[in-house]
């Protein structure tokens, strides 16, 4: 919800810090040591342990801020790089709520909810990454939104601004996992119907405009 408006104030903050990690690592580097981190704080908290899994969720998303910034103070902004970014963030989002899963130990309740989560994280998945593949095919992606992410996220309730805070909270409270995993829960899936509503009315405008387009150049022939 947040990602957007947040995301000029994270360049600002990082952005010198950036340029001084630039001159001995590469982006594809950090993107795998924010991997390593977040598989780091799953770690810790299936062990059943909570500040220093904590501290490793925060740094390696501050980690996964900085690897974009990276990547154009040495000119290597690639899809490649957008790529394997988003796997390893994928892969992070399913690490950590696994492992507060296990350190929680509580049983039937606590994996239905984390089943419940995961299978909204799909569905979410599925709503803005096939969005995105269309908006870049009608020509309506980064290119004319001014994004500097490798494609264009259409926004919804629960983004990665959120999911941080989200994440951080499993962490600290696992005893509550259950709850906390149920409120993500209903708040991604309110996201994918912001999305859907998006889709329903946006692709339709632009189909029938291109409908009308096709239609003028048709008629003047």
């Amino acid at each position: 919800m947040f990602d957007l408006a947040l995301r000029p104030a994270k360049d600002r903050l990082l952005g010198p810090v950036a340029e001084r990690v630039a001159g001995s690592m590469g982006a594809t580097a950090l993107t795998a040591l924010g991997l390593a981190m977040a598989v780091g704080a799953a770690a810790g908290a299936a062990l059943g342990h909570r500040w220093w899994p904590l501290a490793l969720w925060l740094g390696s998303r501050a980690v996964d801020g900085l690897d974009g910034l990276v990547a154009r103070c040495r000119g290597e902004d690639s899809d490649l790089g957008g790529y394997l970014d988003m796997l390893a963030d994928t892969l992070a989002y399913v690490a950590v709520p696994l492992g507060v899963a296990v350190g929680a130990g509580g049983g039937t309740p606590t994996w239905a909810a984390l089943s419940l989560l995961l299978g909204s994280f799909y569905l979410n998945t599925t709503s803005w990454a096939y969005l995105s593949a269309l908006l870049e095919k009608r020509g309506a992606g980064v290119a004319t939104s001014g994004e500097s992410t490798s494609i264009r996220m259409p926004t919804g309730l629960i983004e990665g601004a959120e999911t941080i805070v989200f994440y951080a909270a499993f962490l600290l409270w696992p005893q509550r996992a259950v709850q906390l995993f149920a409120a993500m829960t209903l708040l991604v899936v309110v996201s994918v119907g912001q999305r859907v509503r998006w889709a329903a009315h946006d692709l339709a405008v632009c189909c029938s405009g291109r409908a009308s387009s096709r239609a003028r150049s048709e008629g003047q022939r």
